[in-house]
């Protein structure tokens, strides 16, 4: 499937992004290994939240679709997982691998997980080190750092205190998940604050969390069913967000956006550029550990450069390459640094924004651990590819909507892991046929 974007002067508009794919992950998993049934709503029917719910099916959670974002997931409880009868395929997800291998470490069964050739060549050791200190056999490709690996969990779990090296709620939650069947408290400590989803859903499924600055410690424990409502995805947003700040005019409001502190990085950059983006938030969605939520207002703004490091970068990760784009239209210098996570994400993320946008006449300099953008740069339509990423893809169609003549967006089925109805979104702001879907 491949986009034909075409540029467009006026974005307005009300609409909503589909939901987060951090917490629909986390909703199935934990709803597959608790007691009782759990009731999601708003859970994302994307690609890869769809490989989670396929992955606990396998091992014996019965799932029931109850309508579009519904679903009913009974749960096995803390040692009802089964021996999968096949291989888990968790085609480009990585959450799903690295947070499943965090559960498999501890089910007394073994387990192959492989994934498709982008996940086969994402790290995993920084998942596995500290599982096997945990008690787990885990074996694979790359002496057990690469897809596929072979996971067969401890029948006794030793409890560990893990200093990551980086910033990784992945890295954080498999470890935590492998926590709950420890023999004492389990504690990760990160070098910044990663998303904090986990601590707080696993508080709400009644388990003991105790979450400080960088640090999250839990108490080993068994969930209790619950309800789960996942709000809009920000990650999915900020693309909506950025179009809406680069049209010449009209004005766009996203509702139901979740707004979780440790996820709202872009938004922060994007005010230190000067975006006119107001966060109206939902008063009921600040109690306890209910993820916040809030409409997103944003208008037509005239951007200048700015800094984006240090703590700042694992609160918007998966959003640098459509800031890229923002930065192409700003005044000044704008420059990305401590990123070189961007280079194992889907695609390297870093190599893949200069290149594909350096098509289109943008003028990047490429750094080991981030990017230096001066702007601000016209662009001009060219034919670009996604390189399987769904983040790139989206923020090639955001640069195509402000370029001059048409861009044509090859590889772009991979919108679909994260935000089905992109397309759509964007031509009901438009008001018209910008983004053309293709065979």
């Amino acid at each position: 499937m491949r986009l034909r974007v075409r540029p467009v002067r006026r974005l307005a508009g009300v609409t909503r992004v589909p939901g987060d794919k951090s917490i629909s992950h986390r909703s199935a998993l934990f709803g597959a290994i608790a007691e009782g049934v759990t009731d999601v709503e708003g859970y994302l029917e994307a690609e890869d939240c769809l490989r989670t719910i396929t992955a606990i099916e396998a091992m014996g959670a019965e799932v029931t679709r109850k309508g579009p974002g519904q679903f009913r997931i009974a749960g096995v409880g803390a040692r009802g997982f089964a021996e999968p009868p096949d291989v888990v395929d968790c085609g480009n997800s990585g959450t799903t691998a690295r947070l499943l291998v965090g559960v498999l470490a501890a089910q007394p069964f073994h387990t192959v997980l492989t994934g498709d050739a982008s996940l086969r060549r994402r790290p995993m050791a920084r998942v596995a080190e500290p599982l096997r200190r945990m008690g787990a056999a885990i074996d694979g490709r790359a002496d057990g750092t690469r897809l596929p690996l072979s996971v067969r969990g401890a029948r006794r779990v030793t409890a560990i205190e893990h200093v990551s090296a980086v910033a990784s709620a992945q890295v954080k939650s498999a470890v935590l998940l492998a926590g709950l069947w420890a023999d004492a408290p389990v504690t990760v400590r990160e070098p910044a604050a990663s998303r904090d989803h986990t601590e707080r859903m696993l508080r709400t499924f009644g388990v003991r969390v105790a979450s400080g600055d960088r640090t999250a410690t839990v108490t080993p424990g068994r969930l209790r069913a619950t309800s789960v409502r996942v709000p809009g995805d920000i990650s999915s947003a900020a693309f909506m967000v950025v179009a809406g700040l680069l049209a010449r005019d009209g004005g766009i409001t996203l509702e139901d956006v979740g707004v979780n502190p440790t996820r709202t990085g872009i938004l922060d950059a994007l005010r230190a550029m000067g975006a006119s983006l107001q966060t109206v938030v939902d008063p009921a969605s600040l109690e306890g550990d209910v993820e916040p939520t809030a409409a997103l207002e944003v208008a037509p703004s005239a951007l200048r450069g700015t800094t984006v490091a240090g703590a700042t970068i694992p609160r918007l990760i998966d959003e640098v390459p459509v800031l890229a784009v923002a930065a192409l239209a700003a005044d000044g210098v704008t420059e990305v640094r401590d990123a070189a996570e961007l280079r194992v994400k889907e695609s390297d993320r870093i190599a893949a924004v200069v290149r594909e946008l350096g098509k289109m006449g943008a003028r990047i300099e490429d750094r080991a651990d981030g990017l230096v953008i001066r702007g601000p740069q016209r662009l001009r339509g060219a034919h670009v590819a996604s390189g399987g990423d769904h983040r790139m893809a989206m923020a090639l169609a955001v640069a195509g909507l402000v370029a001059d003549g048409e861009t044509l967006i090859e590889d772009a089925a991979c919108i679909e892991t994260s935000f089905p109805g992109f397309a759509a979104a964007l031509n009901a702001l438009a008001g018209g046929d910008a983004v053309t879907v293709e065979a």
